[in-house]
């Protein structure tokens, strides 16, 4: 089941980056563990490009804002995203976050720094959740078909990015239990995750704004519950 993450052969990159000297040897030290890259230099370029299972994406570009590309990319579909960046600010990270990028690596990296964080988001976005992913979860009128990643609420489907797919899962396998901030990291992020917390109530903030405010329930100085609905199912 995790072939396709697990090993990198055949895995398409698409690298966003304008400055020759840094994206030439990313491309070489990517291509020596297996992936196959796709470099361009401008935003236009990247959304333009063939579709990719992952983007890296500099926020430096010449010609349109790494954000604007970002939010651009987003919208059109749930690719991963790993956004490099120079700025060293927790405010334009977490901003970063807020438009979908699915992680973040900070300029300057090594490759096997950037290749392990590149495996690590592959994992989590296509690979297993960690709920079974062969079920669909219903809580109340909120559906969550995990073979087919689609969410709906009260019959009205819902668009989510795969890392809000995946905490919304999380939370919904257990509704009713309070899952603390720190198994939530752990589990829906990454066990090694070094980025803020503050990254996890981006994530809440926006699957409030998509599937009702009322859901999420925050159990201060603990974490968040889905609560159980009143006829228990």
């Amino acid at each position: 089941m995790c072939r396709t993450v697990c090993e990198p052969d055949g895995m398409r990159l698409l690298v966003v980056e304008d400055d020759p000297s840094i994206a030439e040897p990313l491309r070489t030290g990517l291509e020596r563990d297996g992936f196959e890259v796709n470099w361009v230099s401008t935003g236009a370029d990247a959304l333009t490009a063939e579709p990719a299972d992952l983007v890296l994406l500099d926020l430096g570009l010449p010609d349109i804002d790494g954000s604007a590309v970002c939010r651009e990319l987003r919208e059109r579909s749930s690719v991963p995203i790993i956004v490099v960046t120079a700025r060293g600010d927790e405010i334009d990270r977490v901003s970063l976050l807020e438009l979908g990028a699915d992680d973040y690596v900070v300029k300057p990296f090594g490759i096997r720094e950037l290749t392990a964080r590149v495996r690590a988001v592959l994992r989590r976005t296509q690979g297993a959740a960690p709920t079974e992913p062969d079920r669909t979860l219903v809580v109340g009128d909120l559906s969550i078909d995990q073979r087919t990643r689609k969410v709906s609420r009260a019959g009205t489907s819902i668009d989510l990015t795969p890392k809000e797919f995946a905490l919304l899962a999380y939370l919904a396998a257990e509704p009713g239990t309070v899952l603390t901030r720190e198994q939530i990291i752990h589990d829906v992020w990454d066990e090694h995750w070094w980025g803020p917390t503050k990254t996890l109530d981006v994530h809440i903030a926006s699957l409030r704004k998509k599937v009702g405010a009322e859901l999420i329930e925050t159990i201060r100085g603990v974490g968040f519950t889905i609560p159980e609905p009143p006829d228990g199912r």
